[in-house]
C-alpha cells in the first residue's frame, strides 16, 4: 500500500490511465441486474468528490429505477431523436438511421444529472465572470462516476437526444436548474475495444496533435519535438 503523501505506484498509475484510455459511451448489451445500492453510492461518491467552482457542488442527482418512469423518458427520446433523424440526409441519414443511440430501456437504471445553479453554496466565489463555471462543475463530476463506473465493470450512457424541458417535467425540476446530463447506467455484457461512433464509421478521432496549439491559438505545438 503506498502512502499518499508520497504518491502512487507505477501500477496504480498504469490503473488510472487504463480507467481512462477504456471508457466507453455504452449505448447497447446491459444486464437486467440492478446495481446494488452500496455500488452505486460508491460511484455517487466518486462523483460528489470532484472539484467545483468556488467549493459550490452545484450537483443534484435523481435516481430514476421505475420502469414506468424510464419508459416515458424513452419516449422522449424518440421524439428527440424523430427530430434530429430529419437533419441528415442520402448516406449519412441511412447511417444515422442505423446507430444505437441509447440503452434507455435495457438499463435497470438510469441517473438524471442537474446543476443547481440557484445555490449559494460557495457564495459565488470565481462564477462572477465566468458563471457557466458551475455547469463545469458538474460535467467534471459526471467525468469522476464515468471514470468510476468503468473501473467497477460497469456501462455508462450519456443520452443527449432528448427534449430538456419534457425531462424537466417529467421529473419535477425547478426552472431555474439546469438539466445537464441523462445517463444510463447499469452491468455490461461486454466494453468495446473502441467507441461505438468509431466502429460505425460515423466519425474518427482526431490526432492529438490537431488539437494542440502553442501560446497563440493560430500556432501550432510542435508535438513531435516536444516527445523528442
Amino acid at each position: 500500500m503506498t502512502d499518499s503523501k508520497k504518491g502512487f505506484s507505477q501500477d496504480e498509475r498504469k490503473a488510472v490511465y487504463r480507467v481512462l484510455r477504456e471508457r466507453r459511451d455504452v449505448r447497447s448489451g446491459y444486464l437486467p441486474r440492478p446495481l446494488e445500492n452500496t455500488t452505486l453510492c460508491r460511484l455517487l461518491d466518486a462523483a460528489h468528490s470532484a472539484p467545483s467552482v468556488g467549493l459550490m457542488q452545484p450537483w443534484r442527482f435523481i435516481v430514476v429505477r421505475d420502469p414506468a418512469q424510464r419508459a416515458r423518458v424513452h419516449e422522449v427520446f424518440l421524439h428527440a431523436n424523430e427530430a434530429a433523424a430529419v437533419g441528415y440526409t442520402d448516406e449519412r441519414g441511412a447511417l444515422y438511421a442505423q446507430l444505437k443511440l441509447e440503452g434507455l430501456l435495457e438499463a435497470p437504471q438510469h441517473l438524471c444529472v442537474v446543476c443547481d445553479t440557484a445555490s449559494k453554496q460557495g457564495h459565488g466565489l470565481g462564477r462572477r465572470s465566468m458563471p457557466e463555471t458551475s455547469t463545469y462543475s458538474v460535467v467534471c463530476a459526471i467525468q469522476n462516476l464515468w471514470l468510476a463506473a468503468r473501473a467497477e465493470g460497469i456501462g455508462v450512457g450519456w443520452v443527449s437526444i432528448l427534449d430538456p424541458y419534457a425531462i424537466k417535467d417529467l421529473l419535477r425540476i425547478p426552472p431555474g436548474a439546469e438539466l445537464v446530463a441523462y445517463l444510463s447506467i447499469g452491468y455490461v455484457e461486454e466494453f468495446a475495444e473502441r467507441p461505438d461512433l468509431e466502429r460505425a464509421g460515423w466519425e474518427e478521432r482526431a490526432s492529438l496533435a490537431s488539437v494542440l496549439r502553442s501560446e497563440y491559438f493560430d500556432q501550432p505545438y510542435l508535438l513531435e519535438e516536444a516527445r523528442q
